[in-house]
């Protein structure tokens, strides 16, 4: 696999405010980077942040229909017969 700086790149055309403009030259300039740099960061950083959200969605989803499972399992065994059950060690 090709590293992010061997990929091919393509090109695309955005359009931006003038004062969006003006606010991405200079941050891109503060940062010593170039525009196409600093907007291609930016982008990634953005995508990571919105996988991250979903994955801790699922994972939530997950956890609470886990959840949802064990209070279930322990709500059968509710009444169960405790003298079958080893007596604790005195």
């Amino acid at each position: 696999m090709l590293s992010a700086t061997q990929q091919e790149k393509v090109r695309i055309n955005i359009q931006l405010t003038a004062e969006i403009k003006e606010k991405l030259f200079k941050a891109s300039s503060m940062q010593r980077k170039n525009v196409s740099a600093f907007v291609r960061e930016s982008i990634e950083e953005k995508l990571f942040k919105l996988e991250r959200q979903d994955f801790e969605k699922r994972m939530k989803a997950a956890y609470l229909d886990l959840a949802e499972e064990n209070i279930n399992i322990s709500e059968e065994f509710k009444f169960s017969d405790a003298e079958n059950l080893p007596e604790a060690a005195q």
